[in-house]
């Protein structure tokens, strides 16, 4: 058996000191997360991230620095997970726009709803992405390279 982990991007955004989170269905009911998920081919990470953030949240996000790399392994569903997650700016927002199937919402929280909400985080990344952002982890984006 080969391992490997899922590589996942997603977005931390602050604006008027709320974080953008989604709500969204998952196997163990509704859950929170940061707009996030697979990573795809022929893309950036950054470029991954911001069609993740459209897709879940409707808004469009520029990627400015890396907050972090992480690694989780769920014992839910036995998977390890590799993140990247990223920080930058949101530059618009389509509030006509469908967003992915199983999003229900993406909605703005304060870091005390989103410490009081742990219990319904998709992941423990979700604060700790959160926490890192605020404790001023910003890494420049050109530490990735991609060759094509």
């Amino acid at each position: 058996m080969i391992w490997k982990p899922h590589a996942t991007v997603a977005a931390v955004l602050e604006q008027d000191n709320k974080f953008l989170l989604v709500e969204e269905h998952t196997p163990h009911g509704l859950r929170f997360n940061q707009p996030a998920g697979h990573w795809e081919p022929n893309e950036t990470l950054a470029a991954g991230a911001v069609r993740e953030v459209l897709e879940e949240s409707a808004y469009d996000f520029s990627p400015e620095f890396l907050i972090g790399v992480y690694r989780w392994h769920s014992a839910e569903s036995n998977t390890t997970y590799l993140r990247f997650a990223f920080g930058g700016k949101v530059i618009g927002h389509h509030p006509e726009r469908a967003l992915d199937k199983g999003i229900v919402r993406a909605t703005w929280m304060s870091l005390e709803e989103i410490r009081a909400t742990q219990t319904r985080h998709r992941s423990p990344l979700i604060l700790r992405c959160v926490e890192d952002y605020l404790a001023g982890k910003r890494y420049p984006l050109d530490l990735i390279t991609h060759y094509e």
